[in-house]
């Protein structure tokens, strides 16, 4: 158990640390050039270029992705698998993903009244957005909750992994994407939540296995300690 312990500890340290806060930093560095307006023609450079694709059948591919990233619709999803992996004894796992959702509304709605980022206006919008801009909830509660879901999956069926690693990716791509195209989100506003909720993912996976690790293990019995030949005095 220690040894397993001691194993876990050090692949958080040398990997999931080291990637952590390389993303912090990544989140650092563009929160800074989002304070000081310098990121703004790169923004709209590439919102102008996806403007120019409009077309109806794009826009209703684009609305139907969006839906799938709205933060309430994620919060509800993780509440529900929440429930129905504890009623199915699956403790752990029902806590970690009620948190990991809950948290990263909570930390989404935080940062962006922080940065106070006000959302681009440089057509017509076709949806209606709220509240800030930096960094989006999409993006970032997507990252969190789908990830979370595709982590949980591939470790449930090893051999779909990869499939399942690559189909999560590209559906948090895609609802990123979709804000972009919908004009609702700077594209530093994807990039920082798609950082920021990597990292509370990695938090999360890691409490996870950590948890799983202490759980998991059961002290022998004591009447396994002796043996016939040597019966308690």
């Amino acid at each position: 158990m220690l040894s397993k312990i001691r194993s876990l500890i050090s692949i958080i340290r040398l990997g999931g640390l080291g990637v952590a806060a390389l993303a912090m930093w990544g989140f650092a560095t563009i929160a800074e050039e989002v304070l000081e307006k310098e990121t703004y023609a790169f923004d709209k450079s590439i919102l102008l270029y996806l403007r120019s694709l409009h077309d109806p059948v794009r826009d209703r591919i684009m609305l139907a992705l969006t839906f799938f990233g709205e933060p309430n619709l994620l919060l509800m999803l993780s509440v529900s698998l929440g429930i129905m992996l504890w009623v199915r004894q699956h403790r752990s796992e029902a806590i970690t993903i009620a948190i990991t959702g809950a948290g990263a509304v909570g930390l989404n709605m935080l940062l962006k009244q922080i940065f106070a980022r006000d959302r681009p206006q440089l057509w017509e919008r076709a949806v209606e957005v709220k509240f800030y801009s930096f960094p989006s909830g999409h993006a970032m509660i997507s990252m969190v909750v789908y990830g979370l879901l595709g982590y949980l999956l591939g470790s449930r069926f090893p051999k779909q992994r990869w499939l399942i690693y690559s189909l999560t990716v590209v559906l948090i791509a895609a609802i990123g994407l979709s804000r972009l195209y919908l004009g609702v989100h700077w594209p530093t506003d994807i990039i920082a939540g798609y950082i920021a909720g990597f990292v509370w993912l990695l938090a999360c996976i890691f409490s996870l296995e950590v948890w799983k690790q202490f759980h998991d293990y059961r002290p022998v019995p004591e009447e396994k300690f002796l043996s016939p030949e040597n019966p308690q005095e």
